[in-house]
């Protein structure tokens, strides 16, 4: 039986893209996971998450916190899947924390045979169980989340293998990756595929458009199965770029 390819890939990331304000609870399962297992004591101040993958983020607050690399290393496995359990038994209900458009804009992916992966930073089980408390697990095939890979451009790697793996794609098919940081941005450039920008996280459009995304929208309500095609741009959307801008610099 002849399998037809979807017409494209969509590669989403999750904090900042499709939900926000979803409350400290996984901030509190890494602290909490972190005192379990090492007895430091951690915060997540003064770091950077936006972009960051959750090993990355763990292994900062324990530096912080005073902790040898021995620490880190030799308590990292037991510190994630601690995590994961106990964000599993706190996440709230997170139906009302969906960024603008993000459910208008999955349902129209989906109608159109776009196939949608998630490619997050989150830790397995947090990165799914959020999907589940918005309501949205059932637009992705697959993730490819935070303990797979180390950095962002390896999960979108993961994630394309897989999606052509299983035959949802074919090696011409376009690929997208959505994000609302500059990491998103980097790790497409870095994969050789299309970023979006979406401005809907911590960083304003004005500063992504610094990394020189394929495209910036202000939030999913412009996001469209045209624009994953590479036919169309949205009124709201701008390619507007600084010259001699070099994010490496």
């Amino acid at each position: 039986m002849l399998r037809t390819c979807a017409p494209a890939l969509a590669l989403f990331d999750i904090d900042g893209t499709l939900l926000r304000r979803a409350g400290p609870h996984h901030r509190e399962a890494l602290e909490k996971a972190i005192r379990s297992a090492t007895g430091y004591e951690t915060s997540t101040d003064g770091i950077p998450l936006y972009g960051m993958l959750d090993p990355d983020i763990i292994a900062e607050m324990l530096r912080q916190a005073g902790a040898p690399q021995r620490v880190i290393r030799e308590k990292m496995p037991g510190i994630v899947s601690r995590a994961q359990a106990v964000y599993l038994l706190t996440c709230p209900r997170l139906e009302r924390k969906t960024c603008p458009g993000v459910r208008r804009a999955l349902r129209s992916l989906a109608q159109s045979g776009i196939v949608m992966e998630l490619v997050t930073g989150n830790l397995t089980r947090i990165g799914w169980r959020k999907m589940e408390r918005a309501g949205l697990d059932g637009y992705f095939r697959f993730g490819a989340f935070g303990e797979a890979a180390k950095d962002r451009a390896g999960l979108v790697r993961i994630a394309i293998r897989h999606a052509r793996s299983h035959g949802w794609i074919g090696v011409q098919t376009p690929v997208t990756l959505v994000g609302d940081s500059p990491a998103d941005v980097l790790a497409a450039k870095a994969t050789g595929i299309r970023s979006i920008a979406v401005a809907t996280g911590v960083i304003p459009a004005n500063e992504l458009r610094r990394y020189d995304p394929d495209l910036v929208i202000e939030d999913l309500r412009s996001l469209t199965p045209e624009l994953l095609l590479g036919a169309s741009e949205p009124a709201s959307a701008s390619r507007v770029r600084p010259r001699g801008f070099n994010p490496g610099g």
